[in-house]
């Protein structure tokens, strides 16, 4: 009924195009809010797809929607392009060896998330055109993912409001429908102002901002005992107040993420944050300024997109990887310590085997133990029905956020997993696309799970953090 085999047959088509535009983000890699670049060229593939553009969605210049298509269900690809930090690397090789000394790199693999989900895109619009039914595929260009909470502020803007579901992937070790689990987090500055003086002639007349920073830590430290098991909490020093010690320090700010399972447990726990800073503060007589930087959602799960998506991965299989492709990842996996590659088996609560690569579906139901991290996906998820997919982009283990990633990031072996995912999401658009009962089920899912409707986390005064980059 959804003509799979089609829509497989246009992802094919378009496919070199857009591994070159994965090899090409990959090769330009920007932090978060900084991907002017890669954004550019996620609006020129648009363009010459034909894709109507706009640019600077909710005033973030790094943001865009192409459109393609007319009238019918609006179909949504979420992609990412923003790199990480202090992540480069070079390509192919299994040892750490930067490109740029402490210059960014993709260490999430947003550089191939982007470049299948736009490839997604363009085969359902190919479809489209080819069969003549009427609905629109459109591709959100969504920068700043890693902490910028992007998605949240394009939700916030309306960007999804007619939107009638959403279909994304993430680059992981296996090939699976992504459970649909995500903490809630804020991301907040406690900016801390004191009195500097001669910390020996006169100590008594300074007030220490770094001094409150450090009592902060501890009382959250402390905290941590007392606070569900599954909440996180973390911390980075952004400004220790100046490298001299004879000096005390008259200001110091420090970063904190805060994650709960819900908003009501995230919202719970920012406060008692809140009042650990106000202690530390009042302690040490020194001023306090709490500044919200960025907040997402926790995320809403879809059974009937989840069941859809999983039957596609099911018929379509894994990517076909080749020795090659299992050669370096069993030298990747040379690289990882036991408990990297025991953690992400026991996340799919299945017994380990030594294949370097997944080669199989994990199942629908599998008694997984998910290590649980946080997404702006999650606030696209309370608005539209949303589904995402994993496809093993890495060798089974690799730990993200690392320069394995990165070595693996233009590999023949992610080429393939970014192709073979590209066709999960489009048949699985076609397939929302072709049966009006499959998007009212998954419209159900959605109000039954989420009768007290959205709330966005991000105070109404809080802008896009565009300079957050610059710490």
């Amino acid at each position: 009924m959804d003509n799979r085999n089609a829509v497989w047959r246009q992802v094919d088509l378009h496919k070199d195009r857009l591994i070159a535009l994965s090899d090409a983000v990959w090769a330009t890699p920007e932090v978060c809010y900084t991907e002017a670049r890669s954004a550019e060229a996620h609006a020129a593939e648009l363009r010459h797809q034909g894709f109507r553009v706009v640019q600077g969605v909710a005033e973030i210049p790094t943001a865009l929607v192409g459109e393609a298509g007319a009238g019918g269900p609006v179909i949504a690809f979420l992609g990412e392009y923003d790199a990480l930090p202090a992540l480069s690397q070079e390509a192919g090789v299994a040892e750490p060896r930067p490109l740029v000394p402490g210059g960014p790199g993709h260490g999430c693999g947003h550089n191939l998330l982007g470049s299948a989900a736009l490839l997604a895109a363009t085969a359902l619009k190919d479809w489209l055109a080819e069969t003549g039914r009427p609905g629109r595929v459109r591709y959100y260009g969504c920068p700043a993912e890693e902490g910028g909470a992007a998605k949240a502020f394009m939700v916030r803007a309306g960007a999804f409001a007619d939107a009638d579901a959403a279909i994304t992937w993430h680059p992981a070790s296996f090939w699976e429908v992504a459970p649909p689990l995500a903490l809630a987090n804020t991301r907040a500055d406690f900016v801390f102002t004191g009195r500097a003086s001669h910390a020996a002639a006169a100590p008594h007349l300074g007030r220490s901002a770094l001094d409150a920073v450090e009592l902060m830590n501890v009382g959250v430290n402390y905290m941590r005992e007392h606070m569900p098991s599954d909440a996180r909490v973390h911390y980075a020093l952004l400004d220790a107040g100046g490298i001299a010690p004879n000096v005390v320090q008259a200001h110091a700010r420090v970063r904190y993420s805060i994650r709960a399972r819900d908003l009501a447990g995230m919202r719970e726990l920012v406060a008692r944050v809140r009042r650990i800073a106000e202690g530390a503060a009042l302690m040490t007589e020194t001023a306090v300024e709490m500044r919200i930087v960025s907040a997402v959602s926790d995320l809403v799960g879809n059974a009937p997109l989840e069941e859809t998506l999983h039957a596609v991965m099911e018929e379509l299989g894994p990517p076909p990887f080749d020795e090659e492709d299992r050669a370096f990842a069993r030298a990747i996996r040379a690289t990882l310590a036991p408990g990297d590659i025991a953690a992400v088996w026991r996340a799919i609560g299945m017994p380990p085997t030594e294949a370097p690569l997944a080669d199989f579906l994990v199942p629908l139901d599998a008694k997984r133990n998910p290590a649980i991290g946080s997404t702006d996906v999650g606030d696209v998820s309370w608005v539209v029905p949303t589904v995402q997919a994993h496809a093993p982009t890495v060798a089974i283990g690799t730990p993200f956020h690392t320069w394995q990633v990165v070595a693996q990031g233009k590999s023949p072996a992610a080429h393939k997993a970014m192709v073979q995912v590209a066709k999960a999401m489009a048949a699985a658009g076609a397939a929302l696309i072709a049966d009006p009962a499959l998007r009212e089920a998954a419209w159900a899912e959605l109000r039954a799970r989420t009768r007290d409707g959205y709330a966005s986390p991000l105070p109404p005064e809080v802008a896009p953090p565009l300079d957050m980059s610059r710490g």
